[in-house]
């Protein structure tokens, strides 16, 4: 299905490639958008959409997702590919997902090809995309790639063909310490999850990693004076010596703030009535907050411990075949009595809440987080510092930098060989400094404190930020760099 030419037709287009899930189809529209706002509206956005046929509840949630943009006063219009058979016998996440991508390459050829509007010269192709810079090649466009993880991921991808000659075998069982040009030494297991065992995941990381030098320019939901080290070492080309490394433009963070709805969230309400700074808030991301049991009576027994008062955003287990949890039925999970003596400073929330709301009011001091990049930047956006829980992908790199480099994060000992189990007396004691008892606590406010005005003012008019998008805007339209 296309959409139907507009008056608009004739401005130039730049042709986002998502992984058609809420997860990255999401943050790419509010990239793209946020190019659109900078460029005096002379772009449209076409998005190629990727039938995701092999669920239907996410075919669901992009569609209601394709509908709201349609309200959004933006150019933007969505282009949907035809299915294709679904990949089989996959080894993990990264191999569906390249392999799914690499599948729609003939169809992503049809489509640019046949726009009513001139591409303007670039396409953006989604992290796992790069397969179809063999398209972009064909049509003579130069290919961008918008990386939604943080810029020490980003150093980490384009250093690792190299370091996967130099480290004869896995990650996960090296001692030591691996190279990150721009950051301290990182203990080898602390390295992202599907880098840890070299198998065909892995190897798809080596390969994108090879293919991001063939990009015109990496696009970077970070900000430059967060990461200044990493961005720098990857300009430096300390990342791939001997090669030029490609342009990279860091615009974030890159939020989507929706306006409050008429009615306020329980979670939010509860907030009102609690004391400023004083809740530390556990939440564990979309695929997370549903643990075993023995993990909740850990967590149940440091949040009492503490003293402190908590909002926990608690999950059920998801099931079969989802990756998704489920509604917490709270009273079958907690000790007996958890909440009977915790009640008047505790809430345990079992469903979905809303996190950026929550992170954004004034009785939340701290939170208990899995360090994914966007909880990582709404949390700095709001000055809240973190105690990190990472739980996969390349949320341990996440947490290490946010320690170390940032700064922002009290440290928390996470059990990687046990799942990442925690102690309760070490959340216990994380809580406990995190929420003003540790010298290590009062620095990480301090810094996230600094880290909330560094934020803002990157994506002000004069911004760091806000420089790095009118200039890649600039690269897109040359017709419009004196202006």
């Amino acid at each position: 299905m296309k959409t139907q030419p507009t008056m608009t037709s004739a401005r130039p287009t730049v042709v986002l490639i998502p992984f058609c899930v809420p997860g990255h189809l999401t943050p790419m529209l509010d990239a793209g958008k946020r190019l659109l706002g900078c460029s005096s509206r002379t772009l449209s956005l076409t998005v190629l959409v990727t039938p995701m046929t092999m669920a239907a509840n996410l075919m669901s949630e992009v569609a209601d997702l394709i509908r709201r943009e349609a309200e959004s006063g933006f150019d933007v219009r969505f282009h949907h590919l035809p299915a294709v058979e679904l990949p089989v016998d996959c080894r993990g996440p990264e191999d569906f997902i390249t392999r799914f991508m690499q599948l729609h390459a003939p169809h992503v050829k049809e489509a640019i090809s046949g726009l009513a509007s001139p591409v303007a010269a670039v396409v953006v192709v989604d992290y796992f995309g790069t397969t179809l810079f063999d398209v972009t090649r064909e049509l003579a466009l130069p290919a961008y790639v918008y990386f939604t993880s943080a810029a020490s991921m980003l150093a980490v991808m384009l250093r690792l063909p190299a370091l996967d000659e130099e480290v004869a075998g896995d990650f996960g069982e090296m001692e030591g310490t691996v190279d990150v040009p721009g950051l301290p030494p990182v203990p080898a297991a602390l390295m992202p999850t599907p880098l840890l065992k070299k198998d065909p995941n892995y190897g798809w990381f080596v390969y994108h990693g090879r293919r991001f030098m063939e990009a015109a320019g990496i696009v970077v939901n970070t900000v430059a004076e967060l990461e200044a080290p990493v961005l720098t070492a990857i300009a430096e080309n300390r990342c791939v010596p001997g090669r030029r490394a490609p342009a990279v433009y860091p615009i974030g963070p890159v939020l989507s703030f929706k306006p409050p709805g008429k009615e306020r969230h329980e979670c939010v309400r509860w907030l009102d009535a609690q004391p400023p700074a004083s809740i530390v808030l556990l939440c564990f991301g979309s695929m997370g907050g549903s643990f075993p049991a023995p993990q909740l009576r850990e967590i149940a027994d440091g949040l009492e411990r503490s003293g402190h008062r908590f909002l926990w955003v608690l999950r059920g287990p998801p099931p079969a075949g989802s990756p998704y949890p489920t509604d917490a039925v709270v009273d079958e999970l907690l000790p007996e009595g958890f909440l009977k003596r915790t009640k008047e400073r505790g809430l345990v929330w079992p469903r979905w809440a809303p996190q950026k709301d929550i992170l954004a009011h004034a009785a939340v001091g701290g939170f208990v987080t899995h360090c994914g990049w966007n909880s990582t930047l709404e949390s700095l956006w709001h000055g809240v510092p973190l105690a990190p829980w990472p739980l996969y992908a390349e949320q341990h790199l996440n947490a290490f930098e946010l320690v170390s480099v940032m700064g922002v994060a009290v440290a928390m000992a996470v059990d990687r060989k046990r799942g990442n189990f925690v102690e309760a007396g070490e959340l216990e004691r994380a809580v406990r400094g995190l929420m003003g008892g540790s010298e290590e606590g009062r620095k990480a406010r301090e810094k996230a404190a600094e880290a909330k005005a560094l934020c803002r003012r990157a994506v002000e008019e004069g911004g760091s930020s806000c420089a790095s998008l009118q200039k890649l805007t600039r690269e897109l339209t040359p017709e419009d760099a004196g202006m």
